[in-house]
Parts: structure tokens; sequence; C-alpha cells
């Protein structure tokens, strides 16, 4: 370098290049030949999990607690109905004294009604656990 300002080159109309016509200063566009940042490698939601990282424990963590809710849930409905029968027989001694099939109708619902309602519950609550399992494994891969 000689210490002397450069002077612009001109195009074909007598301009400099990097500049518009009006002496404005042209809009130069930088590209690159790599056009893609660099990402960080995306772990599967497995992995966290397996490692059991704190994204992980937080995935699982909801899952225990919709499963936890669930059955809490379940274990209301049905002591309710199992602890509220007994209730009922003692609020209405109409229904005390009422017979089915010989039997008293209070025999007859604890000893052969609630069974079925304990069953029934049961298959409820694992129909929908397996749903929220279900839930969570779409949840787990759609990431």
């Amino acid at each position: 370098m000689t210490g002397k300002p450069r002077r612009a080159a001109t195009g074909a109309r007598g301009q400099a290049e990097g500049t518009a016509p009006g002496g404005k200063p042209r809009r130069v566009t930088v590209t690159s030949p790599r056009t893609a940042a660099a990402r960080r490698p995306r772990h599967p939601l497995t992995r966290e999990i397996d490692e059991q990282t704190r994204l992980g424990e937080v995935y699982m963590g909801s899952l225990v607690r919709t499963q936890f809710r669930l059955a809490l849930f379940v274990c209301t409905v049905l002591a309710c109905v199992v602890g509220g029968l007994p209730l009922l027989f003692l609020l209405a001694p109409e229904l005390r004294a009422a017979q089915l099939l010989g039997l008293p109708l209070p025999w007859v619902v604890l000893a052969g009604l609630v069974y079925p309602a304990l069953v029934a519950g049961a298959w409820l609550y694992v129909r929908q656990a397996e749903r929220n399992e279900r839930d969570f494994a779409d949840l787990v891969e759609r990431r």
C-alpha cells in the first residue's frame, strides 16, 4: 500500500461500482456457501427419559401425576358408591326390609352387586391408564 486513497472503479456509465444512480451507496447482499446454521444434534425424548435428565424427569413426572389423578378419581367414585350403600340402607329403612329372591336386599346388593362394580371400575381404570400411556408415547415420539 502506498498510502494514497484508491479511486473507486467506474462502471459503464462512469459511476463507481459501489454506488447506485444518484450517488447513493448500493446495497450488497453477502452470502455464504453454507446455507444452514449448525444445529445441536436432536436427541429423542426417550433418551432424555432413559438417562434420567431433568427434562426426562419432567415428562415422567407428568405421566405419573396423570396416572395418580386417575387412580384417585376411580378409588373415590368406588369408595363413595360402596361406602354410600350402608348409609343408604341406614337412612331408608324400607329398603332394609325389602326382599329379592327371598334374600334381604342389603345382602344381595352388598354381596352380589358390589363385586361387579369393582370389576367395572378396575376395567375402566386400566382402559383409561392405557390411553394415558398411549398419549404419552405419542407425545414422546412426536418430539
